[in-house]
Parts: structure tokens; C-alpha cells; sequence
């Protein structure tokens, strides 16, 4: 990411304390969605049983192996859902060709994970060996990021092999959503590398209350994630410890967004210079873009936000005034979730409840199904 990204992005966080949401809105929403349901979703969603790991897994899964029969019922999963699981690899093909959904993921960068071992990419179905939740990918593509069969954080390369743990749940918590939180080196500054997972820990016994955890990608203990205000006086808020959820990273130069589902907010934080971080506006199931052209040709935030009914997606753009945000879907007769922002910001892909479909960032088009998967779509860089 150039460094006159990094500057807007930092000058939003700035501004953004001291701005109200209603002043910084290009169009007019109403409310945010549930994200208390999300948080409970989470919170309330079952243990999956570890698969036996397979150290070599196969690139493509057998073509009887069927997609989630389901769809979901409101297209608004909560953190840590990843979709409905796939079907019993053991289904005859012959009735997994008859329902076989669209797949229009080859050559696009994006993947689908549904809660079973297989991940939709590339116009096909990769056996990650082992059940896979809420799928992300490294800022180069090269590492696959999830929640496994056992509730623990693993890492991969893309098509599954090489998978390692790298923080273990031995504290009967449910974990969910991982996101990259990196940051090149910087000598002038005098800032190491940061290479780290950020994921949200919700329970035991909190009565759906979620927090931010960070974790080496290589290992380690997990630690509270710091979340420290823009300093401004005695009259700027301290930023909520609880209720935070769904973060998603983006780029190099250490920022993440998440949301709070007590007060229905989405924030951004800034591990650049130091950390700092604000609230940004109402809204929820957060995405942040990283590519080198995302500040100057695409939308650089996209998240969820609740119009007349139904589950609109947002896209804001960092200037030097702050936050300027769109209405991407204004005539939205169907719930739109968990979206995904391509690394160039160029393109974004959503879940509904018949699929997925892919948009223009700059809502120039309507969305376009373009698969029948129901599960959490992510792009990878290739």
C-alpha cells in the first residue's frame, strides 16, 4: 500500500473522532443490523469433531462430494457461522450432478467456505482435510487462515497442506472469523514487522459477549488485542473492550476494521505509527481492501448496514475531509451479508440467501449471482 494510503487512512481515524456519523454520510441509512444476533450465533454455534489431518491433502475434492443443500434462511450469518456444512462427501454423483450450484470462481480470485473440509475456489472444490470456518487469506495469498475441526487456529498454504496450529482453544471458548493484521518493516521508523491473526473469542459463560484476541501467524498465546483511542482530551470515549467482533485486515500497513455489536458501530484501527484507533459509522460485517490501487481506483471499506428492511451493503472511501460513504444496493429487495472486498477494491462479493454475487465497488452494476455455495466468501491474491 503507498504511502499517501497509509496517510488517509490514518487522517480518517483522526477525523472520524471527531465526527458524528450522520455528518460524514454521503446517503442517508437507518440503524444497523443485528449484530447482537451475530455475537449469539457465535457464541451458541456447535464444536465441530476434528477430521484426521491429511498432510496430503487433494487439490480438488471428488466429484461426488455435494455443496451445502440449504440455503441460509436470512442471508445475515453472524460471526463465526461460515456457512451452512457441506453434505456427506459419500453422495452419489449422479445426485450431486443434479444439484450442483453455479461455481463461478475460476480465475477470479475468489473462495467460499462453508463449514465442511472443502473450499470453493477457482472453479473448483479444494479438500483442505479437515473442517474449514471462516476462511481468510494472507495480503500475498500465500497462507490460508481459519477456524478447524476442533475449534483451533490453523494456518495453510492454499490448497490445505502444510496446515499448522498455531493457538489452541483450551479454554472452552468459541472462536471465529481470523484476520490478517501485518505491517511492513520500517527502519526509518524504526518499526519491525508485524505479522499477526486477529480473531474474536467469544464465552465461556459470557452471555454472547465477544472480544478481540491477536496470535502470532507463527504461534503463540493468545493476547487481548490493545484498542487504544485517537488522542484528542478528556471528552473523546474510550473504545469498547467487549462486544467486538468480525475483524478483517487489509494491505500491509497494519489496519484492521471490526464491528461492536453493542452499539452497532463499525470501527478502524491503525498499528502503523502507533495504534490508534475510532469509531466510523453505523454498521456491521466489516471488510477492509489492501491492494496497491485500492485508495486511488476502488472502494477501500465495505460493510452491512440495515435500510427499510433489509440488509443494504455501504462502500466508503478514506479522503483528506474523512469517511465518504454509498448506498451500493439503494433498491435491495434480498439481505446482503459478510461481504468481501477484492485486493484492488475493485470488486466486491457477498452472501445472500441464494448464493453469492459479485459487484462493482463503485456500484456502477447490479449485483450478479455468480454461485449457488452458501458460505463465507473471501479473495485471494494470486
Amino acid at each position: 500500500m503507498s504511502a499517501n494510503a497509509t496517510r488517509r487512512r490514518t487522517t480518517a481515524i483522526a477525523l472520524a473522532a471527531g465526527l458524528t456519523a450522520g455528518a460524514t454520510l454521503a446517503l442517508c441509512g437507518c440503524g444497523s443490523k443485528g449484530g447482537s444476533d451475530a455475537a449469539a450465533s457465535s457464541a451458541a454455534s456447535p464444536r465441530t469433531s476434528a477430521s484426521t489431518p491429511a498432510d496430503t491433502a487433494s487439490a480438488t475434492a471428488s466429484p461426488s462430494a455435494s455443496p451445502s443443500a440449504s440455503p441460509s434462511a436470512s442471508g445475515t450469518a453472524g460471526a463465526g457461522s461460515g456457512g451452512s456444512a457441506a453434505s456427506a462427501p459419500g453422495q452419489s454423483a449422479r445426485t450431486a450432478a443434479s444439484t450442483a450450484p453455479l461455481n463461478g470462481t475460476k480465475g477470479t480470485g475468489l473462495t467460499i467456505s462453508d463449514g465442511s473440509r472443502y473450499v470453493v475456489m477457482n472453479g473448483t472444490r479444494v479438500d483442505f482435510g479437515t473442517p474449514v470456518r471462516d476462511l481468510s487469506w494472507s495480503p500475498d495469498g500465500r497462507r490460508a487462515a481459519f477456524v478447524d475441526g476442533a475449534g483451533d487456529l490453523a494456518v495453510s498454504r492454499p490448497d490445505g497442506t502444510g496446515r499448522v496450529v498455531v493457538a489452541r482453544d483450551t479454554g472452552g471458548q468459541v472462536w471465529s472469523h481470523p484476520a490478517w493484521l501485518t505491517r511492513a518493516a520500517s527502519p526509518q521508523d524504526s518499526l519491525p514487522p508485524l505479522d499477526e491473526l486477529v480473531f474474536t473469542a467469544a464465552g465461556p459463560g459470557a452471555g454472547g459477549t465477544t472480544r478481540l484476541y491477536s496470535v502470532p501467524a507463527s504461534g503463540g498465546t493468545p493476547q487481548l488485542l490493545g484498542l487504544s483511542g485517537e488522542p484528542g482530551g478528556s471528552d473523546v470515549k474510550p473504545l469498547p473492550k467487549t462486544g467486538n467482533t468480525w475483524a478483517a485486515g487489509g494491505g500491509d500497513a497494519g489496519t484492521i476494521v471490526y464491528e461492536n455489536t453493542a452499539d452497532g458501530q463499525v470501527y478502524i484501527r491503525d498499528d502503523n505509527l502507533r495504534q490508534q484507533g475510532s469509531a466510523l459509522t453505523k454498521g456491521s460485517e466489516p471488510t477492509l481492501a489492501g491492494g496497491e490501487n485500492a485508495d486511488d481506483e476502488g472502494s477501500e471499506i465495505v460493510f452491512v448496514r440495515s435500510v427499510d428492511g433489509h440488509d443494504h451493503l455501504f462502500a466508503g472511501h478514506f479522503t483528506a475531509d474523512g469517511p465518504v460513504y454509498q448506498d451500493l444496493t439503494p433498491h435491495a429487495a434480498t439481505n446482503y451479508a459478510e461481504p468481501a472486498l477484492s485486493p484492488d477494491g475493485r470488486q466486491i462479493a457477498a452472501r445472500t440467501p441464494d448464493g453469492v454475487v459479485v459487484l462493482p465497488a463503485d456500484g456502477s452494476a447490479a449485483p450478479v449471482r455468480v454461485s449457488g455455495y452458501h458460505g463465507l466468501p473471501a479473495y485471494r491474491r494470486s
